[in-house]
């Protein structure tokens, strides 16, 4: 099963809110999905806090299990 850390988005239209998952890569965007990481408020300000907001434990945690995190969510994550 090959997994993926990804967005999932949720939110009005054009109000968009992403949730961080981690989910194998065959289901869809919304679809199921194994944990829930974090979320990604793209509507807040680039400083805001709230904008990105994950927990670093499970997702440490999934990138040692072999995890792939998207592009997107690759730029959110600490560099190591």
């Amino acid at each position: 099963m090959s997994l993926k850390i990804r967005l999932a988005r949720a939110g009005a239209k054009k109000r968009p809110y992403y949730a961080i998952v981690v989910t194998n890569s065959r289901n869809p965007r919304d679809g199921r999905f194994i944990e829930k990481l974090g979320s990604y408020n793209p509507l807040l300000g680039k400083d805001d806090a709230k904008r990105v907001q994950f927990n670093e434990e499970r997702v440490k945690y999934w990138l040692g299990v072999g995890a792939q995190p998207t592009h997107r969510v690759a730029r959110f994550l600490p560099v190591n």
